[in-house]
Formats: structure tokens, sequence, C-alpha cells
């Protein structure tokens, strides 16, 4: 690949994605065939073998429902026995299994889908709208993911992108991103919260910017909750209204959920820009007669914002902790930039600038400055030109890692290793001794999280050091060294003191694919054919 092949920026979000990349000196957000810039994050598994992406998969979610699949990325690196797996496949249309490795899977058409796979067509579709518009091939990427996605979510992703074969040469956190899109080159000297509320997360990040230097004081999120909430809660309303009306759970049948969930979010849309919606839907069920039944209600956005205010006042709880660990109040932040769909909400944006003081900054589009600001980030690791003057604007990205990381010990305790929001790329060594008696083994149990309880945090996997010399218990000293690289992704080294033996791996973590899954999907993948248009008669598609 040569020097000067283009290395775009992918925005993978839960709900849409969007692709941008640095062209003549300026920032292009892709559009497809049919000039959308922003695309659905689904995939549609046809029964004449074909898998649809996009704005047609979406289109599919109403009619067949267990075969499509969206939301993927509130699975992406979770273990399948977590509460928000559990979560999902009890709301899902689709099938949610346990995988290999404790990881969730789904199921379509008779086959399973590892949620990598399922990301990877997206990112796929990604890749196919820019090579289209770019008129050549693209192997590289920056990919962002919710800074507060731990480190089975980032091998999740990065495992994604490499299923999609790209190479993901950076995974940046989404409100790092975003400050990149709106200070880059400015010059600006501000205190900036990113309040990133997405379709299935939320993220705040406390962010200083001095001229260049971008330095990210703090972050806090939580990886499940998004404007998909917001739908549920209006599917919820929507349902108990027609069972209290007619006697007929809706809950039953699986179409009549998709055809509610397609609904509340376009009334969720439509209450952004007025101040009623009036929803129906013919013959959405059958009564104990036979007789069809219709849907018809109406709501305000005061209804609606009765209903859901309790969902977006959680995204405060999470900016008290941001600010918290920031060292900052919410007085002292200069610009509240917003990021994502779900900031359009005008209760949202009300009760931000009622948190902070004063209105957010609403000159930004949302859905965009995720991908603008890792099209910026991709540009810049290439040393290319951004800019009217066409010159390099060097940054320096000072990110931090959104949780603790540590080993189990003794009585089911955790060690610190790498506390939380610290600067990465980052390395830090703990010496430890062995618990028993002649012990030649000695297995690593590593987690995410701040409890002291090891059973409290997320286990990330283990890693053994075998050879060590029978001594007394306490004698033999082992030094463990934990790595986080810029990807906020870690590895981990033991080292016997004394010998010198040492064992380096990466960590399989729980919950994520095998490097022997990943290499025998890559395979598989290889007879998968993409449709050469991306446009509404010929979708990105792959006929297995």
């Amino acid at each position: 690949m040569g020097a000067q092949d283009p290395v775009i920026g992918i925005d993978l979000g839960t709900s849409n994605s969007v692709v941008a990349v640095v062209q003549d000196g300026k920032v292009v957000v892709i559009p497809d065939g049919e000039g959308r810039r922003v695309h659905p994050s689904v995939v549609s598994f046809h029964s004449n073998g074909t898998i649809l992406v996009g704005e047609k998969a979406k289109r599919r979610r109403i009619i067949d429902p267990r075969n499509t699949v969206f939301s993927a990325k509130r699975l992406i690196g979770r273990r399948f026995l977590s509460a928000e797996v559990r979560t999902a496949v009890a709301r899902m249309p689709y099938t949610i299994k346990e995988g290999p490795n404790q990881q969730p899977i789904v199921e379509a058409r008779g086959k399973a889908y590892t949620i990598p796979e399922v990301s990877a067509m997206v990112l796929t579709h990604m890749k196919t709208i820019a090579e289209h518009f770019l008129g050549r091939p693209v192997g590289r990427a920056v990919v962002t993911v919710p800074a507060n996605f731990n480190d089975a979510q980032r091998e999740a992703t990065k495992a994604a992108g490499r299923l999609a074969q790209l190479e993901v040469v950076r995974i940046l956190n989404e409100p790092t991103a975003a400050a990149l899109a709106y200070g880059y080159g400015k010059g600006l000297d501000r205190k900036l919260a990113i309040y990133d509320f997405g379709g299935g997360t939320f993220d705040i990040t406390v962010l200083l910017l001095r001229d260049r230097i971008f330095e990210v004081l703090s972050t806090a999120g939580d990886t499940y909750l998004g404007g998909d909430d917001i739908d549920l809660r209006l599917v919820d309303y929507m349902v108990q209204a027609f069972l209290r009306m007619h006697r007929v759970d809706l809950r039953s049948d699986g179409l009549a959920m998709e055809r509610l969930r397609s609904v509340a979010e376009q009334v969720k849309c439509q209450l952004s820009a007025r101040s009623k919606a009036v929803v129906q839907i013919q013959e959405i069920a059958h009564g104990v007669d036979g007789r069809a039944i219709d849907l018809s209600f109406s709501i305000t956005r005061d209804g609606l914002n009765q209903k859901i205010v309790d969902i977006i006042d959680r995204t405060f709880i999470v900016c008290d902790e941001a600010l918290r660990l920031a060292g900052h109040n919410a007085a002292e932040i200069d610009d509240i930039v917003l990021v994502g769909g779900t900031t359009k909400m005008p209760l949202v944006r009300e009760r931000v600038a009622t948190y902070y003081g004063r209105d957010p900054r609403i000159d930004i589009n949302p859905d965009e400055v995720v991908a603008v600001g890792a099209a910026i980030q991709a540009a810049a690791l290439m040393q290319d030109v951004i800019g009217p003057g066409q010159i390099p604007v060097k940054t320096l990205l000072l990110d931090v890692t959104p949780r603790a990381l540590g080993i189990g010990t003794l009585g089911g305790y955790a060690e610190t290793i790498i506390q939380r929001n610290a600067q990465i790329p980052t390395e830090q060594t703990r010496l430890f001794t062995t618990s028993y008696e002649n012990q030649t083994t000695v297995k690593i149990q590593v987690c995410q999280g701040e409890s002291r309880r090891f059973e409290d945090n997320t286990p990330l996997g283990e890693l053994s050091l075998s050879g060590l010399q029978a001594r007394p218990r306490g004698e033999v000293t082992i030094g463990v060294t934990f790595e986080i690289n810029t990807d906020g992704i870690l590895s981990v080294r033991a080292r016997d003191q004394a010998t010198g033996k040492a064992q380096s791996a990466k960590i399989q973590v729980l919950g994520t694919m095998t490097e022997e899954e990943i290499k025998r999907a890559m395979m598989a993948n290889r007879d998968r054919k993409i449709a050469s248009q991306v446009d509404e008669d010929a979708p990105t598609a792959v006929h297995r």
C-alpha cells in the first residue's frame, strides 16, 4: 500500500455510522450513492443468502426482525452472562446465545455470527462507501469507540476492523475525536466538556485544550445508556396503552414490537421539531374475535419529556463523576460540545444548559463530529495536510484509560496496577511473591475496575508463569508489568526476578474472539462478495 493511499475515519455507532476522510486539505464526510452521510448500523440476513447493511437493512427490521441485527455495539466485547447482555436477550427480536470464550453470538438463518463479525459487516459497508467515493481501494482507518469502553470492547472493535480487511491504525475515543473536530488548528485555550449521548452509550469527557495540546483530564460513562432506552420507554408506553384499550399484549408479537420500535424512533425525532406527534399503525394486531386492530394515539413533547427525564438525568450522575475526577466544577467549563443524535432533543439541551449554567454549542453537527475528528487524526498520523494553507498542524493527544486495571490477590481481593484516568500510553510494574510452599507456577488473573473485591470488577483473562524455583512461600518474587498502548489496549508481562524467566502474552480477554477464531473468520470472509455500487439498487451486500 502506497504512502499516499487514503486513511479514513470511521465513527462506528450503535444506531448509525459515519465515515470521513481528509481530501485536498479538507475534511469530507463521505456520502453514499444516494447522498446519505449517516448510515444505519444495521445488518439484515436475507433468505436468498444476501446480507444487507445500512438503509435497506434498517427497512427490513419491520418485516424480518428475527434476522436483522441492530444495536450490536451494546453487545460487543461483553460476556454473555453480563447484565447488559441478559437485558438484550430479553428485549431484542433476534436470537442471542452464548458462544466460545463467554462471548454473545447472534443467530440468523440458521448460522451463528460473533458480534465482531456483525460489526465488521458495518465497517465493510463504510469501507465500500469510501472506496466508491474516492475511486480507489481503502485499507486503513482510525475507528472510534466510547471513552468508557473497557479493554474487551476495544479488543473486539479492533478484531472487527481486521475482519473488515481494515488495518485499524488507531482506536480513538469518541469524545477526543469530537474535541479534535472542534479545536484542531484553531489555537484555542479552553476547558471543554464533551457530552456524548448516542444511541447506545453515554460518555462525558473533561478536556483541556491549549493551542495544539488536547489533554483529557477525566472521562466517565455508561456503555448501556442511550437513545435506545428512550425508544424502549416510548414502546413500553404504547404497549401499555394498547393493552388497556384492547386487552391485547403486543409483547408476544415480534413483528408488532418491531413496528413499534420504528415508530418510537420516528416520534422521538418528530418531537424534537414539533410539540405534538400523532401515531397511526394499521392492523398491528388481531383481537380475540379475529378482527384487525389499528393502533392510534398522540403524544406531546411535554408528555414524552415526563416519561424520559429520568433517563436523561442519569447522564448528569456520570457528569458529576467526571468533574470530580478532573478536579473541576461545572461553572469552570468554558464550552460544552454535544455529540450523538440524542443531543438533538430539546429536553437534553435544556437539561445540559441547566447543569452547566450555560448553553451548549449547537453549531457543530452532533452526528458527524466524531467521524470528522477521526479523519483529522487519521491524516495527522499519516502526516497529511489539513486546513486552508494545507500545512500540517502538529498536535499532542493526551488521553486516559477509563478504568483501573489490576490483578487478583489472595483472599479474593484486587490489587490495582494502573489507576483510573492514568494518561496513556503508560506502563507500571508491581512485585509479588509466591503464596504457597514450593510453588513453581503462578497464574495471574487480570481485571478492570475500581473495586477492592476481584469479583466486583470485570475479569479480563489470565496469564500463567511456569518454571519457577521450588522455594518456601514468599521467597520467589515475580514482577508483573502492565502496559497500555495508545489504543487503550492492555498487554501484561510477568518475570521471575531471580532467574529472569519471563512470560509475555496479550491477555485473551473474556467475551471476545480468540486469535484462532479471528483467523478462521478472515478465511471464511474471503469468499464474501461486496456489491460494487453503493446505491439504492445495489447496497453493500454479502453473498454466502
